[in-house]
C-alpha cells in the first residue's frame, strides 16, 4: 500500500509558555512523525495561557497545515505525546492522514438546533450509510450536552461518539473552541468522520459495587425512593456499619449509584452499571436523589471510586477491547478524555490513564485534555459522564 494510501497519525505536546514557541514545537514534532503525508485533520487542546491568543493560535496551526480542518478546546491539563501535562502552561496537537475518509465539521451555537432543525441528520445532512463517526467538544455552561448526544444516538444508532466538555474556563464565555478558521464561546463544536475510519470507544468508570444489587421499588423522576422495599438510606446505613475503615472513608466522598445498562442480565459485576453521582438525602424519608432518571423494576447498586479500584477498572476495560480485536488491537491512533478528577491527583503518579493504553495496544499517538464531563458509549448508548476516562481508538474500516 503507497505512503498517502495509510491512515497516519501524530501527536506532540510543547510546554513553552509563549505561543509561537509552542506551536513551533508542535508542528516540527508532527510534521517529523508522519514525513510527506499532509494530515487531513488536526485536534488542538491548549491550557487557559494559550487560550488569550487561541486566533494566533488557529492561523499558525492553519498556516503550517493547508487544507486541514482544525477542531480544538482550551483545557485546565492537556494530553499530547502520550504525556498528561496538568495544571502547566501547554499545546497538544494531534493530526491525523485519513485516505478515503470525509470529514464534515460540525457547530451548534449554545442555544441549540436552529429553528426547524430537529436532528443530527436534518442539520448537518450526513448520509446513514456507512455510519458517521463523531467527536464532539462543548462549553459545559452554554451547552446542554445531554439531550444533544441522546438526539445523536437516536438519529445514527450504529456510531460511536467520543468527546468532552471544555474546562479552560470558569465561567460561561471562558473557554475556546476552535473548528476550522473560527473561535467560538459558546456551544459545541466537531467532526463527523464517514467512509474508510471506524472509531473504537473504551470507557472506563473506575468504580466497583458494593453490597448486591437492588430492585428499585418506588422511585419519582431523579428520585430514589424504596429499593427492595426499603428507604436507600437503610441501606447505606448497613453498608457503612459493614465496611472496612478504608472503605468508611471512601463513602463519605465517593459513593455513587449504579444503574443497570443491561435487564436480560441474572448476575452483575463491575463494568455492568452506569455510574451516576448522588445529589442528596432526605433524612426525614430516607430517599436519595440521583443524577438520573429512575424506573420501577430497574437494578442499582451502590458503588465506591478510589485509585485502585480506577485502575483496575481501566486495565480491564482495555484489556477487554485487546481480547475482543485480537491482532487488530492496535489503532493507528487515539484520543483521551479524561476526568478533571482523574489524574496525578488520583494516582499520584503522572500520565496513569496514558500510560495504560501504551501498556495493553502499543506505542499509538495519543492526545486528548482533562474534561469537565466526559462523552462516550456504555453498552451501545452515548452519556455524559464524570470521573471516566474515554478513550477514541481510530483505525481503517477496511484492511
Amino acid at each position: 500500500m503507497a505512503l498517502d494510501d495509510r491512515m497516519r497519525w501524530a501527536s506532540a505536546i510543547s510546554e513553552r509558555p509563549d505561543l509561537e514557541g509552542a506551536v513551533e514545537d508542535v508542528v516540527a514534532a508532527t510534521e517529523q512523525a508522519l514525513g510527506e503525508a499532509a494530515p487531513d485533520l488536526l485536534f488542538a487542546f491548549f491550557s487557559p495561557a494559550h487560550a488569550v491568543g487561541c486566533d494566533r493560535l488557529g492561523r499558525a496551526l492553519r498556516d503550517a497545515f493547508p487544507g486541514a480542518l482544525l477542531v480544538g478546546c482550551s483545557a485546565r491539563s492537556v494530553i499530547g505525546g502520550g504525556r498528561e501535562v496538568e495544571m502547566g502552561a501547554a499545546l497538544s496537537l494531534t493530526v491525523a492522514r485519513l485516505p478515503h475518509v470525509s470529514l464534515a465539521p460540525m457547530r451548534v451555537a449554545g442555544d441549540g438546533f436552529p429553528r426547524g432543525a430537529e436532528s443530527w441528520r436534518e442539520h448537518f445532512e450526513l448520509a446513514p450509510d456507512p455510519a458517521p463517526d463523531f467527536v464532539l467538544l462543548a462549553d459545559p455552561f452554554t451547552c446542554d450536552a445531554e439531550p444533544l448526544v441522546r438526539q445523536l444516538d437516536a438519529d445514527f444508532p450504529d456510531s460511536t461518539l467520543v468527546g468532552g466538555l471544555a474546562s479552560g474556563g470558569e465561567r460561561a464565555g471562558g473557554n475556546a473552541l476552535l473548528l476550522a478558521d473560527r473561535v467560538h464561546a459558546d456551544g459545541l463544536v466537531g467532526v463527523a468522520l464517514q467512509g474508510d475510519v471506524r472509531v473504537d470507544a473504551v470507557v472506563a468508570q473506575g468504580c466497583r459495587p458494593i453490597g448486591h444489587p437492588l430492585f428499585v421499588t418506588r422511585a419519582r423522576d431523579n428520585l430514589l425512593v424504596e429499593v427492595d422495599g426499603r428507604p436507600p438510606m437503610e441501606i447505606v446505613r448497613e453498608l457503612f456499619e459493614a465496611a472496612s475503615p478504608r472503605d468508611r472513608a471512601l463513602m463519605q466522598t465517593s459513593l455513587f449509584l449504579g444503574v443497570e445498562m443491561r435487564p436480560e442480565l441474572s448476575q452483575y459485576g463491575r463494568g455492568d452499571f452506569l455510574v451516576r453521582n448522588l445529589m442528596g438525602a432526605d433524612a426525614r424519608t430516607g430517599a436519595i436523589a440521583v443524577a438520573a432518571l429512575l424506573q420501577e423494576g430497574q437494578v442499582v447498586q451502590f458503588h465506591l471510586r478510589d485509585a485502585q479500584t480506577s485502575a483496575e477498572d481501566l486495565d480491564e476495560r482495555l484489556a477487554r477491547h485487546c481480547a475482543a480485536h485480537g491482532g487488530r488491537a492496535r489503532p493507528a491512533g487515539a484520543l483521551l478524555f479524561s476526568c478533571l478528577g482523574r489524574g496525578a491527583a488520583l494516582y499520584g503518579v503522572p500520565d496513569h490513564d496514558s500510560n495504560a493504553l501504551q501498556r495493553h495496544v502499543g506505542p499509538v499517538p495519543l492526545g486528548g485534555f482533562f474534561c469537565n464531563g466526559e462523552i462516550g458509549p456504555v453498552e451501545h448508548r452515548t452519556f455524559l459522564h464524570g470521573y471516566t476516562s474515554a478513550f477514541g481508538l481510530f483505525r481503517p474500516r477496511h484492511g
